[in-house]
């Protein structure tokens, strides 16, 4: 069953104020920095939405209690880009969904194609990749951009990269549950 705003800010109120991994931001300045770069680039409110809800996974998964340790670093994959998928689909269309489901993928593609991209990410972010399976190989690449929402999902994984400052000011949380009900009233 789907998740409905006012439980979707609830989850993110209330299990998001803990570190996003190891870097120097809680999971919701992250979510809200990436929503909010998103929203300056002109992106559509699905792809807004989309960066917000990007790692909700993280707070959905079963190995959430187990990971108090922010120091350590993660040893498996959590696959946290398909975790938050059943509670949001019904919920939200494609164009929300399928950057979700693929940010992780972009950051595998943005490896192959962008010869710098790889000395920009976070040593988290780094360490990461290498769980998920690492760089796409050139026929991985090709698939990649036969995908619908590839060029989203690519974009949102940058607003993704950029968004883990620490003190950085964004709209409030309630800015952007208006905007995940609308898009919600509209499917």
């Amino acid at each position: 069953m789907s998740l409905t705003v006012p439980e979707i800010v609830e989850l993110l109120s209330s299990r998001a104020t803990t570190w996003y991994g190891q870097e120097a931001v809680s999971q919701l300045e992250h979510a809200l920095q990436c929503a909010h770069l998103a929203e300056r680039a002109n992106e559509a409110p699905e792809t807004v939405v989309a960066a917000l809800l990007h790692d909700l996974g993280h707070m959905l998964g079963a190995n959430r209690e187990a990971s108090v340790d922010n120091d350590a670093a993660p040893t498996k994959d959590d696959l946290h880009q398909f975790v938050a998928l059943p509670f949001l689909r019904g919920r939200f269309p494609d164009a929300v969904l399928e950057p979700i489901r693929l940010h992780v993928d972009a950051k595998r593609y943005l490896c192959a194609v962008d010869a710098g991209y790889w000395a920009g990410l976070s040593p988290a972010s780094k360490h990461s990749l290498e769980l998920q399976g690492g760089r796409y190989d050139d026929v991985q690449v090709r698939d990649f951009e036969n995908l619908t929402f590839y060029a989203e999902a690519v974009r949102l994984r940058r607003y993704d990269d950029q968004a883990k400052v620490p003190g950085q000011v964004t709209p409030p949380l309630s800015h952007y549950a208006d905007l995940m009900a609308e898009i919600s009233d509209r499917g």
